[in-house]
Order: structure tokens, then C-alpha cells, then sequence
């Protein structure tokens, strides 16, 4: 049976059931050993008939080797006269080459198991690549590349390399869905799509996700229709060994017997097209809204049509949007029926708990993780604490490398399942991408070692290090207030010096990627600094209305204000941006702008359409000055003036917080680190509204807000003071002043209106005041968008 409540669950039953770790039996500090000279080698294969991967293998080396050196390797299935051999090879098919057979490593079997490989030097002259089976031959050959010591006219490799190791999930994957709404790969041709993939599997992914025909949309970037980019990422993958699938909601009434019909026929036709195809992933909810009722029998149906034409594909299902009746229905399905069509259940946003799904979850099935890798607000994981000016700025899909609070999501969830295959709507989470699929093999592997070899593979080892510590650098930009976070110049200035010493990367679309980041993160900042003393001088104007007049103190303040626009700061920085935006767009279709780059929404990416929004209230106070302007008494303007000015500065003895901006909130109890427990039980963190296309005129105060605090605390206060509590937000405010309900006396309900409270006089005993919230429990079923939440506090005393 099903609880009411979704159940805590321990990782004990997970863990005892979790699929072998990888073992890396020993990777030599590779500066400290000798280096055997590559460039002269010849790539041995085997002769005869060899699967997709293993060909793979050797095509890869040579390709990407040539890409990085200009040396171009000899392909033979003869081993060489004289000069160092790269083998490749796999141990369910030995060669045939009159060699020495290599050492058995009876200690660890790691390379004998699926996907498994050994990477080894042998006499310190030849290099062995060693598959458990053809796509482990792919692996060795991406792990040769990520540990490949390259530059123009060079090749060479640590000679006390031995590496035996196989993957501890057997999903690892990512969403490439080729559709109008992605921000980049919606340009692509095949040829890109192959080379991605590829540079995808280098870190051991083994499934790439498509959404064949979801959001009918084209648009005049793409360079294929949707069906036939299908049948290129099935081939491409079928090419690689890697598994296909798709991601087919139904957003449709599935009552209508007519769509059904429609959409079992374009199901039918996406299989027949597909020359590889391993799953088809149909979530309940996000898109859809159809019951389990409905969707189970339709699910059977689609089983029907695609084991029919792939025999080992099966059907998964996500429980996105389902209510906690329809979750009932569907586990009990599952317990009852036993369908062999359904090959596992998905846990994606929205998806009820990953532990409670996964202990009701019938062992027979596997649950693959969704994890939204792609959003920094308004989605699954968001930055915690995010400085409001990022939010207003860069907003939802930037580019957004966050390795350390990636790694621990991962590790966090991955050992309730079998693998991953990641959200993603761009190449603007590439460094995530890459920080999922090496944990996805190895969860041991530090973050630090997975971005070396990153950088490594795709930057060159002469600046790996470094690059590695500027993309660790780039994600604590994003830790808490922005004024106060002074590292960001350092950031901006590390890059800087990447720059000047690798200027052959110019054109690398993952620098610039870096680059552009550390630009805008600084260009931010130096605004948010320069803007905010701009609305501490007007205000500090309109507090003199009384001497000035309102019209003239007005006048004068927008003078001030508009001192943004006649005197901008960091102009260079900003066509620095703007020039790295261009750059962008023409290595890898990165669409930052509506207008410019054809994105898909403002929402989507475009931070370039965001980089001169106001991080002051200058269009709140615009919008304000008028209304007073309409006021017919003098009184009356300067009283709404002293207001405005005064909203923070409420003086001695009183506190203001707002609520959601880290540098306006001293006195709300939180988490900035990245490193407290994920998912539903995650710290409260601010929400960051999406109002107005990104260009709402509200105060910014209004614009973020939390659903609730775990407490606001005030310190030494005046045990014979008379306060009052104020707030703003939205619906509901159920306070409690040190555990004691208190009920306001003035209860405005919408944006912007004030909630009033009067403090109990006996909570001041102590001299400290611990405010909490209850939870509103008629709200379960309202969408989250119409929740109760805190948008400002203060505390006044009278």
C-alpha cells in the first residue's frame, strides 16, 4: 500500500542493490612520469568483421588527434614493423597479432564487464586499448584522448598508464531534442550533431534522447526537418553503439479517440524510421495532463506498435504531474500486472520523491533519473541564493557551468537508480553535461579531475589546470550577494590571462563560452554597484521634497537616475560581450538574442537581450513619479515621495528585509552553499518571477519571493518597544512571532499591498524575536505560480 505521505527512505535496500563501482585500478600523475612519443604511431585493429563502436574507435583517434596535433596516424590491421602501436582490441574477440599477451588483472575485472576497458602501456612503447566489448573500445578511446598530453606536432601519453574500469550506472545520457525551442542545436546539421555526440562519449555517455515530433514549431535556423534530423541522430547513434531514444509526450486528450489513432500511426512511423531505437520515454505530465487510465492502455498500445518493429525496445513512463491518487493507481498497476513492455519509470521534474518512487517501485523495473541540468530558476534545481541582478540578467538558460553543485546532486540520487539520461536544451550546460556523464561512470571522480581532463580534451594541457580552476571559479560568481563578491573581478582577470596565453582557442565555442560568462558576470556587477548608488542619490533627493517641492525633487531625481543611460558604465566590457555573443552564434549556433540570433523566447537564453536591464527601480520609481505627478495636493506628493524614499531606510530601531536578495536580507536564517540536501527537502531558496517577458516595471522586491523562509530572526531588541510587523508578498502570510499564531491587521492579499501584524509584548522579553510560517494547506492542489509567498519584511518600532 501507498502511505498518505511520501516516505522518508534510507539508502540502506539502494545501496546493498547498487551495480558495481567503477575500480580504476592506477592513473600515474602523468608530469611525473616519462611520456611515450604518439606521434609517429600506427592505430592497430583487428581484421574481419568489427561491431559500429570498435570501428569507431580507431576512426575517433585518428580524427581527433589530427584535429588537435595536425598529425595524422596510420590505420593497419598488420602491427608495425618498428615505431609505437595503439592496439585496439576487445577481449570478447582476442586478436590475432603474434604479441605478447597482456597481464591478467585477476584483482579486478572491471575491464570484463560491460562497457568496461583497460587503457595500458606495454613496454613502454605500445598503447592497448582493450573493450569488454566494442563500445568499451569507444571508451578506451576517449579516455586515451582525455589523458593525451597534445599540442600542434605533438602526441604523447604518461608511459605507467594503466586504467581498468567500468561504468557504475548502465544509463548515461543526455537530451539533445532537436526542436525550435533549443538554443543552439535547432541550427545544427548532422555532421555537428555526430561530432557532439562523439566529444559526449569521450566521457562515457551511452544514450542521446531526442524529441522526434513534440511542439510542432520550425523555424528558419533549421537546417532539416524534424523527422529526417530523426533518422540522422538514430544512424549517428547506431554508428557510435550508443543507445536512441525519444521523448514523446501526449499533450492531447487522450479521450479523443481520433487523436489516439493519429498519434499511434506517427509513433508507428518515428520506429520504422529509426534505425536504432532503445526507449521511448512518455512522461505523465509537462507536457500532458492525462490520467493513468488513459495513459496506461495508450502506453500498451505504443508497445505494441514499436516492439514490432524493435524487438528490445520498451516503453518508460515518468509520474510528471500526476497527483497522489494517480500515483497510487499507476504502482498498483505495476505490482498487479507486471507489463514487460514497460522497461522503467522516469523521475523528472515534478516527479513525486526519487526515494519513495523507488521504494514502491516493483524490483523488476529500472528508474532512469530526468535531472533538469539545463535552468538556473524556476526549474528543478535552482542556484541557491542567486543574486537578483543575475536572475534579471542572465536568467533561466545561461550559460551555466555549475560542477560542484552537479557533482553532489548526482551523488546525492544516483544510488536509487540505474543511470541518467539529462534535460538539456542547449550547449550552454556543456561543462554539466560532462560533470553528469563522469559520474555516471566513476561517482568517486572529484570534480577538479573531471574538469582538468575537460579542459585537457578540449583546451589543450597547457592551460588545463588553469581553465579548470577559472570554470570552478565561474560558479562561485554565483554564490550569494553580487556587491559583496568582489572574487568576480578576479574571475573576469583569470580569464583574461587564459586569454592571452592561448590565443589559438579564439574560435573554440567552449572558451568563448567561458569567456563570455566571466564578462557578463563583471559587467553585472559593476552596473549593480553603479545603479544602486544611483537610486541611493535620488532617494536621498525625494527625502528633501520638503525643501525642494515634489515636481522639482522629482525632476531632479530622475536626473540622477538617468545618469545610467548618459553615462553607462564599462562601455568596453560591453562590446566585449556583444562581440562574444557574435562568436558564439557563428562556432555553435548559441542563439543570446530574439531579435539578433533568432532564440527561441527571452526566456530562452537571450541574455544579450537582458544585459542593460535596469538592477535598480528605476522603471518602478519612473512609473511612480507619475502617479504622484497626478496627485492634486502638494501634501500629499511629498508624503508618497518621503514613502518611496524611505522603503529600506525605515531608521533607528527598525529592520527591512527583502526577502529574496542576499544582500537585502541580514536578518532571514539560510543556505547559500550548494552543498545542502537536494530535491523536496532542499533549504528554501528565493523564487525568481518571469513576469512581463523578463521586462516587468515592478519593484525588483516584488519580483522574488520565498514559500517560506525557515525563519526570520531579529537580535537584541528592546524589551519595552512597541513593534509591528509588515510584509508584502502574495495570498496568505500565517505568521508566527516565537511559535505563536498571530493574525495581521491589515491583510492586502496582492503584490505589493502590506500585511500588518502587532508584536505580543511578552515575546520581547528576551529580547529576540524567532518569526516562522505555517504552510497554507488549502493551496496543495493550486498551481505553484498561485501560492502563498513572502516577498518583503520589516519590523518597525514605533
Amino acid at each position: 500500500m501507498i502511505g498518505e505521505q511520501f516516505p522518508r527512505f534510507t539508502l540502506a535496500r539502494i545501496r546493498a542493490a547498487t551495480l558495481l563501482m567503477p575500480m580504476i585500478v592506477a592513473l600515474q600523475n602523468s608530469e611525473a612520469a616519462d611520456m611515450i612519443d604518439l606521434s609517429n604511431a600506427t592505430i592497430v585493429t583487428r581484421a574481419g568483421d568489427l561491431s559500429p563502436p570498435e570501428q569507431m574507435a580507431a576512426t575517433v583517434l585518428v580524427e581527433e588527434i589530427e584535429s588537435r596535433t595536425g598529425i595524422r596516424l596510420n590505420v593497419s590491421t598488420e602491427w608495425p614493423a618498428s615505431g609505437a602501436a595503439i592496439a585496439i582490441s576487445t577481449t570478447d574477440v582476442p586478436p590475432e597479432w603474434s604479441r605478447a599477451p597482456l597481464p591478467n588483472r585477476e584483482e579486478n575485472g572491471a575491464d570484463k564487464l560491460r562497457d568496461g576497458y583497460r587503457l595500458v602501456v606495454q613496454n613502454s612503447r605500445d598503447v592497448w586499448i582493450i573493450g569488454a566489448d566494442g563500445r568499451g573500445a569507444l571508451y578506451g578511446a576517449g579516455a586515451l584522448l582525455r589523458n593525451l598530453s597534445w599540442a600542434k606536432g605533438k602526441a604523447a601519453i604518461a608511459d605507467d598508464i594503466d586504467i581498468a574500469t567500468a561504468p557504475a550506472y548502465p544509463i548515461r545520457g543526455h537530451q539533445l531534442g532537436y526542436r525550435a525551442r533549443a538554443n543552439s542545436w535547432d541550427a545544427w546539421t548532422p555532421e555537428q550533431f555526430d561530432q557532439y555526440i562523439r566529444e559526449l562519449a569521450f566521457f562515457g555517455i551511452n544514450s542521446i534522447e531526442n524529441i522526434p515530433f513534440q511542439d510542432e514549431r520550425e523555424n528558419s535556423l533549421m537546417k532539416l526537418s524534424r523527422r529526417d534530423m530523426n533518422r540522422e541522430l538514430s544512424a549517428i547513434c547506431a554508428r557510435y553503439g550508443l543507445d536512441y531514444w525519444v521523448w514523446t509526450p501526449a499533450d492531447f486528450d487522450l479521450n479523443d479517440g481520433r487523436l489516439r489513432a493519429a498519434a499511434l500511426d506517427q509513433h508507428e512511423q518515428l520506429y520504422r524510421d529509426c534505425e536504432e531505437l532503445t526507449g521511448v520515454f512518455f512522461p505523465g505530465g509537462d507536457p500532458g495532463s492525462n490520467p493513468p487510465e488513459l495513459v496506461l492502455p495508450f502506453l500498451e498500445d505504443v508497445s505494441k506498435r514499436l516492439q514490432s518493429i524493435h524487438p528490445d525496445a520498451r516503453v518508460w513512463l515518468s509520474l510528471q504531474g500526476f497527483n497522489r491518487d494517480h500515483i497510487k493507481e499507476t504502482i498498483t498497476f505495476l505490482e498487479h500486472e507486471s507489463p514487460d513492455w514497460l522497461g522503467g519509470l522516469v523521475a523528472g521534474p515534478s516527479s513525486p520523491p526519487i526515494p519513495f518512487t523507488r521504494n514502491m517501485l516493483p524490483a523488476k523495473y529500472k528508474y532512469r533519473l530526468y535531472p533538469d541540468i539545463t535552468h538556473n530558476k524556476l526549474c528543478q534545481y535552482p542556484v541557491p541564493w542567486w543574486d537578483q541582478a543575475f536572475a534579471l540578467t542572465l536568467g533561466r538558460e545561461a550559460i551555466n557551468p555549475r560542477p560542484a553543485q552537479y557533482a553532489y546532486i548526482h551523488n546525492w540520487f544516483a544510488p536509487y537508480s540505474d543511470g541518467f539520461i539529462s534535460y538539456s536544451d542547449g550547449v550552454h550546460d556543456d561543462v554539466n553535461k560532462t560533470v553528469w556523464s563522469s559520474l555516471g561512470w566513476d561517482p568517486k571522480t572529484d570534480v577538479q579531475t573531471i574538469l582538468v581532463e575537460y579542459c585537457r580534451t578540449f583546451f589543450g594541457p597547457s592551460v588545463a589546470e588553469d581553465a579548470a580552476d577559472g570554470i570552478l571559479a565561474l560558479e562561485r560568481n554565483w554564490r550569494g550577494s553580487l556587491r559583496d563578491n568582489g572574487a568576480v573581478e578576479g574571475t573576469y582577470l583569470q580569464w583574461q590571462r587564459l586569454v592571452r596565453s592561448a590565443p589559438r582557442l579564439e574560435s573554440n565555442w567552449r572558451w568563448q563560452m567561458c569567456l563570455v560568462r566571466a564578462a557578463y558576470d563583471t559587467y553585472v556587477r559593476r552596473r549593480l554597484i553603479h545603479e544602486s548608488a544611483l537610486e541611493d542619490e535620488a532617494n536621498a533627493i525625494l527625502r528633501d521634497c520638503g525643501v525642494r517641492g515634489a515636481d522639482q525633487a522629482i525632476v531632479q531625481a530622475q536626473n540622477v537616475l538617468d545618469r545610467c543611460l548618459e553615462e553607462p558604465v564599462a562601455p568596453e566590457l560591453r562590446r566585449r560581450i556583444v562581440k562574444l555573443c557574435e562568436m558564439l552564434f557563428e562556432s555553435c549556433a548559441l542563439q543570446t538574442s530574439v531579435e539578433i540570433y533568432n532564440a527561441s523566447g527571452a526566456e530562452r537564453g537571450a541574455f544579450l537581450d537582458f544585459l542593460d536591464y535596469p538592477l535598480n527601480n528605476r522603471f518602478w520609481l519612473e512609473d511612480e513619479f507619475a502617479k504622484v505627478r497626478a496627485m492634486m495636493s502638494e501634501e500629499d506628493k511629498q508624503a508618497r515621495l518621503i514613502e518611496i524614499a524611505s522603503w529600506e531606510d525605515v531608521g533607528p530601531g527598525s529592520f527591512y528585509d527583502d526577502i529574496g536578495n542576499p544582500a537585502k536580507s541580514p536578518h532571514v536564517r539560510r543556505s547559500e552553499d550548494v552543498f545542502t540536501e537536494p530535491g523536496e527537502e532542499a533549504q528554501p531558496s528565493p523564487t525568481y518571477w518571469w513576469w512581463d517577458s523578463g521586462k516587468s516595471r515592478e519593484r525588483l522586491s516584488w519580483q522574488s519571493s520565498m514559500n517560506w523562509p525557515e525563519a526570520v530572526v531579529y537580535e537584541g531588541l528592546d524589551p519595552d518597544g512597541d513593534y509591528q510587523i509588515r510584509t508584502t508578498g502574495y495570498g496568505q502570510c500565517l505568521l508566527l512571532v516565537d511559535d505563536e499564531r498571530i493574525a495581521p491587521r491589515i491583510d492586502g492579499i496582492e503584490i505589493g499591498m502590506f500585511k500588518l501584524f502587532d508584536v505580543p509584548a511578552h515575546a520581547l522579553d528576551d529580547r529576540k524575536l524567532v518569526l516562522t510560517w505555517d504552510h497554507p494547506i488549502d493551496e496543495g492542489e493550486l498551481n505553484w505560480r498561485q501560492q502563498s509567498r513572502l516577498s518583503e519584511m520589516w519590523l518597525l518600532k514605533r
